[in-house]
């Protein structure tokens, strides 16, 4: 008996998906909840496992088609029916097969390419003509007596995407790559949604930064004295990011308005402000960037946010996470430090009215004042934080004084780390 697979509702307002991979080829065998193909939709990219056990008999859909939910993408039959392989639709693309490239057809009228010849019949004119251009005259195909090479085909090659300049050694000559004139590379699904999105933040919002360096050197000495048994305790590795989102909930139950969003209303905009704060964290990923959500993150210990945190980043990297852990965030924090940048200038994630950006810590020299005034130089761990706030809704001053308070949660940090 067959087993219909359908494109399965990834939640309530989802109503399609892309196929971004297909995990088994025709006629593979197929264990009950093994991943059987990727999908990727305006809310999450998942692995959807095989409901049953049998050999994947029909695939009905290539990879980066978009499928309206509960249609049939493929069919399952039982292992012992399978007797021959079935045909493959010459629209999709197997599994581990080569990628075919078509060779670009090359007019009459343009310069042939070899390969390097030992022996260059040319004419002086030719040969003067190609130094002044850079052109190996062994990779010219002449069209003269003889395949001889005059002026106009070294002419032809200096203006030829596919001429080398200079002549390389052999051992040169084997390392290049040769590169060929590619069509454009449609966008994948993921990278559609995030381009669509990264505009329409850019028009609806006047995006203002503020960038605050921040003195680390307390955080940094707790988390190496306590990781070590909060990683025993916890489960999970003691990361920076717990002690940020920890001082940001801070910050934005004393400035509530950073934590807002605007609002239609039959008078035109509205300030909603928001009951909980849902802290998204920005996770990178292979083909994009996804946003999975602290839900009411205020109301989370340290531990807690941290074992959150770090769940959520490694479902993110390995499409475990559901619907509606994408989705509904009031206020985003995106680590531009994790890839040796100083600071990054982030785009808001709407609705949202603001969003902060993790630059990269630093040791650096610093003054320093005791508590008797005295001054001093120290080597310290400093990190740069930017808020990009939408000025519609937040003003300079709400925004200094929220990245105040940031701050000063992290300088002088008091919260239990458990």
């Amino acid at each position: 008996m067959s087993t219909e697979i359908i494109m399965p509702q990834m939640g309530e307002s989802i109503f399609e998906g892309t196929i971004t991979k297909w995990l088994k080829a025709i006629g593979d065998t197929v264990a009950i909840d093994e991943p059987l193909f990727e999908i990727s939709t305006d809310k999450v990219d998942a692995e959807i496992p095989s409901p049953v056990a049998g050999v994947l008999a029909e695939i009905r859909f290539p990879e980066g088609a978009t499928i309206e939910v509960n249609t049939v993408v493929a069919v399952i039959g039982e292992a012992e029916s399978a007797v021959a392989a079935p045909q493959v639709p010459q629209n999709l693309v197997q599994k581990d097969a080569p990628l075919q490239v078509a060779a670009p057809q090359v007019p009459q009228t343009s310069v042939q390419v070899s390969a390097p010849r030992t022996e260059v019949r040319s004419s002086p004119l030719a040969r003067r003509v190609a130094k002044e251009h850079g052109i190996d005259l062994s990779r010219i195909v002449g069209t003269g007596t003889g395949g001889r090479i005059g002026k106009d085909d070294v002419l032809r090659a200096a203006t030829s995407p596919f001429q080398k300049a200079a002549a390389p050694s052999p051992v040169q000559e084997a390392a290049l790559p040769q590169v060929v004139p590619a069509d454009p590379v449609p966008l994948t699904r993921m990278r559609a949604i995030i381009a669509e999105r990264m505009v329409e933040s850019v028009r609806t919002s006047p995006h203002v930064y503020t960038v605050y360096k921040v003195d680390m050197t307390r955080i940094a000495r707790l988390r190496e004295q306590h990781r070590a048994g909060f990683e025993q305790r916890h489960g999970v590795k003691l990361t920076f990011m717990p002690f940020i989102a920890a001082a940001a909930v801070a910050a934005l139950r004393r400035f509530p308005i950073v934590n807002a969003s605007l609002a239609s209303s039959a008078d035109g905009l509205a300030i909603r402000y928001h009951r909980n704060i849902n802290l998204g964290i920005a996770v990178a990923l292979e083909r994009g960037l996804i946003v999975p959500v602290v839900r009411q993150a205020e109301q989370q210990s340290f531990a807690a946010l941290a074992r959150t945190i770090a769940d959520l980043a490694l479902r993110a990297r390995t499409k475990k996470l559901l619907p509606d852990e994408v989705g509904g965030s009031t206020f985003t924090l995106t680590n531009a430090g994790a890839f040796g940048g100083e600071f990054g200038m982030p785009i808001i994630n709407q609705p949202e009215a603001a969003i902060l950006a993790v630059g990269g810590l630093r040791k650096e020299p610093a003054v320093v004042t005791d508590p008797e005034g005295n001054e001093a130089i120290s080597i310290r761990s400093m990190q740069y934080f930017c808020l990009g706030f939408d000025h519609r809704l937040i003003d300079g001053a709400d925004g200094g004084k929220f990245m105040l308070e940031f701050k000063k949660a992290l300088e002088n940090w008091d919260q239990e780390i458990g």
